[in-house]
């Protein structure tokens, strides 16, 4: 089945959310459908807000994928106020009810990259990938990392993933791993360890 590349339909963000929900385990920290479906909004809502290249992927018309990134001095595509709100408010929300956890996210990966930027300028950051893990068909992250990768040939690119996700997927695609560190998030009522990863390539490049 051919796939196409082109811009995300507004009517199917409802489906990347659940891909990121589905996709990036988010099941592992909440186990409230309603809540599971907020925090994926947050989720794409915040990454959307940055994102400076946006593209899906389509089967015979059916969105089955999409990949975002912010890449230095190109322009947000994305500027809604009513989505910088949400997400502030969804902030407030996950501190109170997870106390520290996402704070204890954020500082590993702000650890591993002022380590990483020691010795490299990247040029941008992929902010997220996903895609549809019901639809059967194999290739879509690589042809929507394949399309980035000819539109910003040569750039220096990193991202954070963690091992609940596919990390694999970068290595064999000729990301290196270039931080790692463990954490522990406490979920009032469970304690998850996580390893937070950094990934970086020139984009290209294999």
């Amino acid at each position: 089945m051919q796939i196409e590349l082109k811009a995300l339909n507004k009517k199917d963000e409802k489906k990347a959310i659940q891909f990121a929900v589905k996709g990036m385990h988010f099941d592992w920290y909440l186990d409230n459908k309603i809540a599971l479906n907020l925090y994926g909004r947050y989720f794409w809502y915040l990454e959307t807000s940055r994102a400076t290249q946006m593209i899906a992927a389509y089967a015979d018309n059916r969105f089955v994928g999409v990949i975002l990134a912010e890449i230095n001095g190109e322009p947000k595509l994305n500027s809604s106020i009513w989505r910088k709100m949400y997400v502030k408010l969804a902030e407030g929300v996950q501190r109170f009810f997870f106390k520290d956890s996402v704070g204890v996210y954020d500082k590993a990966n702000k650890k591993m990259y002022q380590k990483y930027i020691r010795t490299v300028q990247p040029s941008g950051e992929i902010i997220f990938l996903a895609a549809d893990p019901d639809c059967g068909i194999k290739g879509v992250g690589s042809k929507l990392l394949a399309e980035l990768e000819n539109r910003e040939k040569g750039k220096i690119i990193y991202l954070y993933t963690d091992n609940a996700c596919t990390y694999q997927f970068y290595e064999h695609r000729g990301f290196e791993r270039v931080g790692e560190e463990r954490i522990e998030l406490d979920m009032g009522n469970r304690k998850v360890p996580l390893t937070c990863l950094l990934y970086s390539k020139v984009l290209g490049e294999r």
